[in-house]
């Protein structure tokens, strides 16, 4: 079995301008931020974005790298909105693909199972359609009820974190929720994982649905212990909510928003975790 260990600047030297390009976690919660920073120091561009979005979308549309953002919604749980994505919303910076979270869900699923549609009931009678007119419906084939086509949302790359894997691709979480980390690395050509801690194989002990990936989902492993911070990654440790009080103050004005960056994007690791004990 092949040791898929590599650095965070490893992965984001895989992507290249006009990839599209999923993000697992959900919301402010179990992000892959470590390897969001690291895109966020690469020079690619023109990406589009899979997302139940939380920071990970803010800060990329902050730095420039998102063309298209295709999201079942933008949120920091805690905090209503991310403040960059809303400004960008409203003035019309991005391109959008705005679904129902079980829309967005059947697009990866769909993927996943190689399919190019799924048939769904979400997003009849609702303005999904008028403001995504490409979609499509069709009739069953049963009872001649009208379903929408959900297109499959297929991946270049996939970025997820978990809270444990072994250094072949094995991941475990271990908080409540998987969310969908496993859909978006079937959707996905190139495949990468970020966790907590790289453990033996046999370590990944617990109940057999908490190994949300197995080797032949990821094609590279980066140990990134506090790895999804600010987002939370329970039970290692919950949502940094004085920081992420401090980011959306930053992102919600212009003047504040370059010494944010100064401090917190444009070093390394080591004094990113430096810069954020200081805040926290």
């Amino acid at each position: 079995m092949r040791d898929k260990r590599m650095s965070a600047a490893e992965v984001a030297a895989e992507l290249s301008d006009g990839m599209t390009v999923g993000i697992g976690g959900w919301g402010s919660r179990r992000k892959p931020m470590a390897l969001v920073r690291a895109v966020l120091d690469s020079p690619v561009r023109d990406l589009t974005i899979v997302s139940y979005g939380g920071p990970d979308v803010g800060l990329l549309c902050a730095a420039g790298k998102v063309r298209r953002l295709v999201f079942g919604f933008v949120s920091l749980d805690s905090i209503a909105y991310d403040p960059w994505f809303q400004r960008l919303r409203q003035q019309g910076g991005i391109e959008v693909g705005e679904y129902d979270e079980g829309m967005l869900y059947s697009g990866l699923l769909a993927a996943s199972h190689r399919l190019p549609f799924l048939p769904i009931r979400a997003g009849l009678g609702s303005d999904v359609m008028r403001v995504n007119p490409d979609l499509k419906t069709v009739r069953s084939p049963y009872d001649d009820e009208e379903l929408v086509a959900m297109p499959a949302l297929t991946l270049d790359v996939a970025l997820i974190h978990l809270n444990r894997a072994d250094r072949h691709g094995n991941g475990q979480y271990l908080g409540p929720d998987p969310y969908f980390d496993d859909l978006f690395c079937m959707a996905a050509k190139r495949r990468f994982l970020s966790c907590e801690r790289i453990v033996d194989t046999a370590e990944l002990d617990g109940p057999p649905q908490s190994l949300l990936t197995n080797r032949m989902m990821v094609d590279g492993v980066v140990e990134t212990p506090n790895g999804a911070h600010f987002t939370s990654c329970v039970p290692d440790y919950g949502r940094d909510e004085t920081f992420q009080r401090h980011y959306a103050k930053a992102a919600a004005d212009e003047e504040l928003w370059p010494s944010f960056v100064d401090r917190f994007l444009s070093r390394g690791e080591t004094g990113y975790q430096l810069a954020v004990q200081a805040i926290s």
